[in-house]
């Protein structure tokens, strides 16, 4: 049984509300900056793995290197059973190691680590990990084949964790500045992970590939995709120059894949516009066929959406307009911007990457089709939203918010929009949270402040009720034709938001509170904007 955890010790070290959960050590380990892990930085990967499809099997190591921040003396790494370490080597001594609830492990080196100083461990590893039943959201390794019955197969570990698969720091706070990856798989295969390819290296009964990335990664955009695969490139003329496009699929859908792929291109002239340059530009970026529907790996996004436009084929908006693009092609490269360069550093925070990303469809629609279609979109996916529970989650426990965070995020977003009521200044404010934010890891409250400074609105009040309550605002009004009187309810008393409604035709802004409020106005009709998320109540007296 799992040791649980007191609420008491719950405050004592995390910091959180109380809540009537029951907290375990894994929680704790897996979700928290834990002294054994607070003390040191990364600063270099070389994850080394053999893929054995016929036993579903891996075996190799990673070399972990690292710069002290502080002295210390115990380092914690994660690998997540049935995955077993075999040995740590440092400095070509063999180091003790222990473990530590289910998926943690304590490394002990034999003298302190002093200060500034840069040190690496290379830890060896080897077993069957988990397999996924349905992924990617339970993660781990997809074991498929293909329809010519060869060995199709690939990772995803979001939420999970990266050390579902291999040894790790696994925590999102602290990104690797770059990484080496190099996969062997049989001789008849292919694998295809992040970044650059390096070099093939020829073995008796297998090749190497060496991958390299060049930039700070997340662990659980680190993947490996493994298929008989074809491959054609074509160069994208982007905002920082020549960006290589690379393109694998399985040979037998080469054809169908030349022609839905098509859009990548589209997508990235749209998010360059709205988001400013793809964050990867040294790195390429790469679409990867997968036996699963996808998923934003950096660098390598992964594709399962059969050559379709829509979510399979299905428009998750209800308007049409989510037919007139392959959702898999434009979320999951949305990713690149939202969730690779501006990643979360815990995972209660996870509506940064979906609640923008999510909103980049609309962004895309709004590039090529129009602001139309793309309200008709955003506003359209609000039938998605449950209000089950707040989109933040609770920290330091890697437990993520409701799933909300999609589509309730996006219209969120899309609100802040109509409030800026500057189309010039809202890209300005995507842009540069994308710039000033640059491969970094951050927080809700930074890209809250950050938003509330450059569009010069006081916000604070509107992410309370929207981020942490399952609470819509309703504005609550009475029109005679002379006169209007509003207010909001079900909110605290402090909210209030500049809303646009109409006179007949006639646009009118109005910042409604918690008590009545009078304009007088005539006309003969009253309606609001539909473009806020909010909810409306005709009254009578």
């Amino acid at each position: 049984m799992k040791k649980l955890f007191t609420v008491v010790f719950v405050f004592a070290f995390l910091g959180i509300y109380a809540q009537d959960i029951a907290i375990t050590e894994d929680d704790f380990l897996r979700g928290s900056v834990t002294p054994e892990r607070s003390w040191w930085d990364l600063t270099f990967y070389h994850l080394d793995v053999t893929v054995d499809p016929e036993n579903k099997a891996i075996s190799g190591s990673n070399l972990i290197q690292f710069k002290a921040l502080k002295n210390g003396s115990i380092l914690q790494i994660d690998l997540q059973p049935p995955l077993k370490i075999e040995k740590i080597i440092a400095q070509n001594e063999e180091l003790a190691y222990k473990k530590i609830g289910t998926n943690a492990y304590h490394v002990l080196f034999n003298e302190e680590i002093q200060r500034g100083q840069t040190q690496q461990i290379k830890v060896y590893y080897s077993g069957k990990p988990k397999e996924a039943v349905r992924a990617p959201w339970d993660g781990g390794f997809s074991w498929k084949k293909d329809q010519n019955g060869k060995p199709f197969i690939a990772t995803s570990c979001q939420g999970l964790g990266a050390s579902v698969w291999w040894p790790c720091k696994d925590h999102m706070y602290d990104e690797v500045d770059s990484m080496a990856i190099s996969v062997s798989v049989p001789k008849n295969l292919m694998d295809v992970s992040n970044g650059k390819l390096r070099k093939v290296e020829e073995n008796d009964t297998s090749k190497t590939y060496h991958w390299f990335v060049d930039n700070p990664i997340n662990n659980y955009g680190v993947n490996v995709n493994i298929g008989d695969y074809a491959q054609w490139s074509e160069t994208y003329k982007g905002e920082a120059g020549d960006l290589t496009l690379d393109y694998f699929v399985l040979k037998d859908n080469l054809n169908k894949a030349k022609e839905q792929f098509k859009q990548t291109p589209k997508m990235l002239e749209a998010f360059e516009y709205w988001f400013g340059p793809y964050p990867f530009y040294k790195d390429g970026f790469k679409l990867v066929e997968v036996p699963y529907l996808g998923m934003e790996h950096q660098s390598s996004v992964t594709y399962g959406n059969k050559f379709q436009n829509g979510y399979l084929g299905r428009d998750l908006s209800g308007t049409g307009w989510g037919l007139k693009f392959d959702f898999i092609i434009i979320h999951e490269a949305g990713h690149e911007w939202f969730a690779n360069n501006i990643t979360y550093k815990d995972a209660a925070d996870m509506w940064i990457h979906e609640g923008f990303t999510a909103y980049s469809e609309n962004l895309y629609l709004d590039y090529h089709f129009g602001t139309k279609a793309a309200e008709d979109y955003v506003i359209g996916t609000r039938a998605n939203i449950r209000n089950d529970k707040p989109i933040i989650g609770r920290y330091n426990l890697n437990m993520e918010g409701s799933g909300d965070m999609y589509y309730k995020g996006a219209n969120i977003i899309h609100t802040i929009r109509q409030m800026v009521n500057d189309d010039d200044k809202w890209r300005e404010i995507l842009r540069g949270l994308n710039k000033d934010f640059y491969h970094q890891t951050v927080t809700t409250q930074q890209i809250e402040n950050y938003i509330i400074k450059k569009s010069g609105l006081d916000l604070k009040a509107f992410f309370d009720q929207y981020l942490r309550t399952i609470k819509i605002p309703v504005l609550e009004y009475q029109y005679d034709g002379k006169k209007l009187k509003y207010r909001f309810t079900n909110t605290d008393t402090d909210f209030s938001i500049p809303v646009k409604v109409y006179i007949d035709t006639n646009p009118i802004w109005i910042k409604p509170t918690s008590n009545w409020n009078v304009l007088k106005q005539k006309g003969k009709a009253f309606s609001i904007d539909r473009n806020f998320y909010l909810e409306s109540k005709s009254i009578t007296d």
